[in-house]
């Protein structure tokens, strides 16, 4: 579990400085209507207070559903501050940004092959192979 921890922060950083992340629900669902055959991983994040968000959790249902339908791997992490202190404000408007959902792109690059990707690739199968669909990871301090 901590090796998929160290994994996702690895690929969000990588990600990130190849410019091939994007955050925020809406963001990502638009991305995803457009071009899914790009989205490589998904990240859904929550906090406690975020538990009680109806809107949020239907469109989770929904991002997941699409997922699954278009064999892209995602996984949940419960501590959105970790992630922000990953990923940072966006870098147009210094802005904090809405990380409750985020994607992760293939690049423009053919040869581009991400271990850290490859590595949660296997985490989300082995998870699935055990029924859990959309297992969460937790981050590294």
């Amino acid at each position: 579990m901590q090796g998929a921890g160290k994994a996702l922060h690895e690929l969000l950083v990588s990600a990130q400085r190849r410019g091939c992340l994007t955050a925020g629900v809406y963001e990502s669902a638009k991305l995803m209507n457009v071009d899914p055959d790009n989205v490589a991983f998904c990240v859904l994040a929550t906090d406690e207070e975020d538990e009680g968000d109806i809107a949020l959790q239907i469109h989770f249902t929904l991002i997941q559903a699409f997922c699954c339908e278009n064999d892209i791997d995602i996984v949940r992490v419960n501590d959105v501050a970790k992630l922000a202190a990953i990923v940072g404000p966006s870098e147009d408007s210094g802005e904090p940004r809405d990380l409750h959902c985020i994607l992760i792109t293939n690049p423009n690059e053919d040869g581009w092959k991400d271990p850290a990707l490859e590595k949660l690739n296997l985490f989300c199968e082995e998870s699935r192979n055990v029924n859990d669909w959309v297992p969460t990871i937790t981050l590294p301090e």
